[in-house]
């Protein structure tokens, strides 16, 4: 059994999230089985970085899974791609060491959320970047954004339906981007929390707009409080960008 390691992209408009549940179409469950067709009816299990939620979107999900098949790493690509769904597309897939693990190997991981400010809503980018019309201070959300850099305990960024008891964890990078009508909120850290990167972006979206003072995150990181951070902002402007290994 050969263990290999895959990058794989995919739209999440149409999947009830990454994760295999009991008749809802998720990522897991086409590219298993779309690996169980090509193992002519043996059962594949893949394992993934992390999940994502209903409607996220993925530019860099890194899977791993085992395989007696000798296919050439070059040729992997090619065979799963014409057994998967238009949706999800298998970039990358190289040969890796029988003890690496998607998930429990990941160092950090890159998340982008994308928000569009044109004039009137777009229909071609709604399912892709979250439209947000009203006047936003770049400079106040970067002054906010050094107070969440480094280590804390992000309790009041996350899901109070999280069933993660440690929620410390480390932000490495913020970056704003701006671009044509818009903005590209960048996240870089070793570990997410659920709904955590959606929260951030709702908070400082509040900052941006005048709601919250950019010295607030100081009092919500404080606060441990769900109810003291903004609100979360929706799934379809959210991409795991990037996940990344010591190697």
């Amino acid at each position: 059994m050969q263990r290999y390691k895959c990058i794989v992209m995919y739209d999440g408009s149409h999947f009830f999230g990454y994760q295999v549940q009991p008749n809802k179409r998720t990522v897991q469950l086409e590219i298993e089985r779309a690996l169980t067709t090509l193992h002519k009816g043996e059962s594949i299990r893949i394992h993934a970085s992390g999940r994502t939620d209903a409607g996220v979107h993925a530019k860099g999900q890194v899977i791993h899974f085992d395989s007696p098949l000798s296919i050439p790493e070059e040729k992997w690509p090619k065979a799963l791609n014409a057994l998967l769904p238009t949706d999800v597309v298998v970039q990358k897939v190289e040969k890796a060491e029988a003890s690496f693990h998607a998930r429990f190997d990941a160092v950090g991981k890159q998340y982008r959320y994308f928000v569009y400010q044109g004039k009137t809503r777009d229909p071609f980018k709604h399912s892709y970047q979250y439209y947000y019309p009203f006047l936003l201070n770049k400079e106040a959300m970067e002054e906010a954004a050094p107070f969440l850099l480094g280590t804390h305990d992000f309790t009041s960024f996350c899901s109070a339906k999280t069933e993660v008891e440690d929620k410390v964890r480390e932000l490495t990078k913020i970056e704003l981007i701006e671009v044509e009508e818009g903005f590209i909120f960048c996240f870089e850290g070793n570990g997410f929390l659920y709904n955590m990167v959606r929260i951030l972006v709702g908070t400082l979206l509040q900052v941006g707009a005048g709601e919250l003072e950019p010295k607030a995150m100081e009092e919500i990181l404080a606060k441990k409080d769900r109810g003291a951070a903004g609100k979360t902002a929706p799934p379809h402007g959210l991409y795991l960008w990037e996940v990344h290994y010591e190697n």
